[in-house]
């Protein structure tokens, strides 16, 4: 009986979701927003890992407080050379 109940409970989630992302997409063709969204979902990943990679390497050589999510874009922007020619 639970397993029905979790079944159920993903089913609707699964209706609401897709209704939402009918409401957000509004005249655009289905193909055209799943490969907008599906593009700015690897462009999040990138930027996750890229953080996460950046402050790991920072907390690792002693500065607990740094965050680069929290910098400016002139002080990212001098780290990209660096993170270009380290992690591509």
């Amino acid at each position: 009986m639970t397993n029905n109940k979790k079944e159920q409970e993903r089913a609707e989630l699964h209706r609401v979701i897709w209704n939402i992302a009918n409401d957000l997409r509004g005249s655009v063709d289905g193909w055209d927003f799943k490969q907008y969204v599906l593009g700015m979902l690897f462009y999040r990943y990138i930027s996750e890992n890229i953080t996460s990679y950046i402050n790991r390497g920072e907390w690792d050589s002693g500065r607990k407080d740094f965050d680069y999510a929290k910098l400016s874009d002139s002080q990212a922007e001098e780290l990209r050379d660096d993170l270009v020619k380290t992690k591509g």
